[in-house]
């Protein structure tokens, strides 16, 4: 370990005189008007960024009808404004200095930042093809780094300085060099592991000769190869030796297989339930006192959508082993059942065709599976009736559609002279019986039993 140490001292010692020679270069006094030059379009682009931006910016406002990908255009370039301005007019600055002097030394500071500032206006536009943005933020400015090391000759220092801040264990040697090569080769085969999975994502969700759940597993396999190859193969790519991390990853599994058991339990019931189709994206399913449709079936869960626009994340666990309705496994036709009664006045004959009649006037109701309307019984109050009827749409929704079936039977029995009792009960004076009435005076109190209420 002091071994490594001084190596870091000494490797860290090199750096710092290596970087003290390079500024010391870029501050000869033969240079000092160049820098003067550079703060001069420093400060100039910032003018124009602050002049031109807000003008640039109203115009895009008013850009309506243009096509969203010149209109991104802009938006990059108007975000981009001081580092174009900039790079433009020390790139002016280097071309008018050479055009008045014959030494190549007048315009070298010019040139050499004039280069790092185009470099990195290429770098800023090219890290647009990541799409996260904290990302993004991230690779510009490990980028950025990389340029003006590059040109300024510093690399093979700043590699030295990173490989030697390292620690050994036992024949294995692990720096810090070696783990940011692990991190740029593991990212650039994830990116390219990523674009190729949306991409083939894409052909098969097209595809309708494969089942939604079908379409589903071959992307999450697809997607855990594919990373999978990336993270091995980016380890590898850099020296990693994968026989000591498999044995490493198996121990790892044994504990972490106890203690996430519901993780895999849910995994693994993600796999069957692609697998065997029971449940797929757009069916209508009903979970307890959850209704809806599958959204997305995940690795660890489903994610349902309710009619009010809740969605539920069910783990894929209780799909299996709960029991679930699904009103569109086989096909989308539901069946509804109305319960309503009428008067015992009423013709039950009557009933029955006005309630089909009812149910044909909605217009989600299937016409050619026919409604049907059955007595179920005698209650206290009235005859009880059943009415059934079909719809194809369970994804539109149950509750609406019963609303609307019931105010169809209100309006028919309405036109019909149909009356739709409520309970009542009738009391009956025996013979030989005595009524008494007594009422209490406002603000008065309640004659005693036995005494007549006041006239």
């Amino acid at each position: 370990m002091e071994d490594e140490w001084q190596a870091l001292l000494g490797e860290l010692e090199s750096y710092l005189k290596a970087l003290e020679a390079q500024v010391m270069n870029l501050l000869l006094p033969s240079r000092l008007y160049q820098i003067a030059i550079l703060i001069g379009c420093l400060i100039a682009a910032w003018l124009l960024r602050r002049w031109i931006g807000p003008r640039m910016h109203e115009r895009m406002r008013q850009l309506e009808g243009w096509p969203k990908w010149r209109l991104r255009v802009l938006v990059v370039i108007h975000r981009r404004l001081q580092l174009i301005f900039f790079a433009a007019l020390a790139w002016a600055a280097t071309f008018t200095v050479r055009l008045f002097t014959n030494f190549p030394s007048r315009s070298y500071l010019l040139e050499l930042v004039a280069t790092i500032a185009t470099a990195m206006l290429l770098v800023s536009l090219a890290a647009r093809l990541v799409r996260n943005a904290m990302l993004r933020k991230i690779v510009t400015w490990a980028l950025w780094v990389y340029v003006i090391l590059f040109y300024l000759d510093l690399l093979d220092e700043t590699a030295a300085l990173l490989d030697s801040a390292a620690v050994s264990f036992g024949d294995f040697r692990l720096s810090l060099l070696s783990v940011l090569k692990a991190l740029v080769v593991t990212a650039v085969l994830f990116a390219g592991a990523r674009f190729l999975t949306s991409t083939v994502s894409a052909q098969v969700s097209r595809n309708e000769d494969i089942s939604p759940s079908m379409r589903v597993l071959i992307v999450k396999v697809l997607q855990v190869g594919l990373y999978a190859a990336a993270f091995f193969i980016g380890l590898k790519a850099v020296g990693f030796d994968l026989t000591g991390l498999a044995v490493l990853s198996g121990a790892i599994g044994v504990g972490l297989g106890f203690g996430l058991q519901k993780v895999v339990s849910n995994l693994v019931s993600g796999i069957i339930i692609l697998m065997d189709k029971s449940i797929k994206p757009g069916d209508v399913i009903s979970l307890g006192d959850t209704f809806g449709w599958i959204e997305t079936l995940g690795a660890r869960y489903a994610s349902v959508v309710t009619r009010d626009g809740k969605e539920y994340l069910i783990p894929n666990e209780d799909l299996i082993t709960g029991q679930v309705v699904n009103w569109t496994h086989s096909d989308n036709y539901v069946r509804i059942d109305l319960t309503f009664g009428t008067s015992y006045h009423d013709d039950p004959h009557k009933v029955r065709e006005l309630a089909v009649q009812a149910a044909q006037r909605v217009e989600r109701v299937l016409k050619f599976r026919p409604a049907v309307c059955h007595i179920t019984g005698f209650g206290d109050s009235s005859v009880d009736y059943v009415l059934r009827f079909w719809i194809r749409d369970p994804v539109e929704g149950l509750t609406n559609v019963r609303g609307q079936v019931y105010l169809a039977l209100w309006d028919i029995f309405k036109e019909n002279g149909i009356t739709i009792p409520f309970p009542q009960r009738e009391v009956k004076v025996l013979p030989g019986s005595e009524v008494v009435a007594r009422v209490t005076p406002p603000g008065g109190s309640a004659p005693a039993p036995g005494e007549d209420a006041p006239a």
